[in-house]
């Protein structure tokens, strides 16, 4: 184990992508990026979603993260990660966020959640935040037959995939690291390494018996 957790460390070193993914246009990504997505009960076709993210471009007073067209948005909520603190937040469309961000590529009939930064971004400067959701997706999570499924292109830079209690691995369409959590749940770790591209991920598990 100690090998592969080196490679994949030595992978996450070289990881470098600021992109603008087609899923998501007109989302900032920067090359620090990660997401941790959360299975829920299986039933319910819904996954939390943890979402960092540094915001980096200057004089930048908004952050804009886009709700996947196709999931159904709740729970949300929006940390600044130097305080602790919650940020405000909206959920806006396309064509509102282009008034504040008029630069950015947005399609404006998409929603974005729209984040208000407690400081405008100096010149060499950064934000960290983090995007807390729950989507609901049954084209994204389903079951099929005693095997749940969760099949997703990601254009983030580094994810993980926690499994619900209970389940094992059948399967993963792409290399991944497999650590266990404090609660005993399997979580799935692994990096993107297109630049900029989305990478196909499809994970397939059943409940132990």
């Amino acid at each position: 184990m100690q090998p592969l957790k080196q490679m994949f460390d030595k992978l996450i070193g070289f990881v470098c992508i600021v992109a603008s993914c087609g899923m998501a246009s007109a989302q900032y990504i920067s090359a620090d990026t990660y997401t941790r997505y959360e299975l829920l009960a299986p039933e319910t076709h819904q996954f939390k979603i943890y979402y960092e993210v540094t915001e980096t471009r200057v004089g930048a007073r908004y952050h804009f993260n886009q709700i996947r067209e196709g999931s159904e948005a709740s729970d949300e909520s929006v940390v600044d990660l130097a305080t602790g603190k919650p940020l405000k937040f909206e959920v806006v469309t396309g064509a509102q966020a282009k008034t504040d961000s008029p630069a950015e590529n947005f399609t404006p009939t998409a929603h974005y959640i729209k984040v208000l930064l407690a400081h405008s971004i100096s010149e060499r400067g950064e934000y960290r935040l983090a995007i807390i959701k729950t989507y609901k997706d049954d084209k994204s999570y389903y079951t099929e037959g005693d095997q749940i499924v969760f099949k997703r292109p990601l254009g983030i830079p580094r994810d993980s995939i926690v499994l619900p209690a209970g389940y094992e691995i059948v399967s993963c369409s792409v290399a991944t690291q497999v650590l266990t959590e404090p609660d005993g749940r399997l979580k799935l770790a692994f990096v993107n390494p297109g630049s900029g591209g989305e990478l196909q991920v499809t994970i397939r598990a059943k409940k132990l018996k």
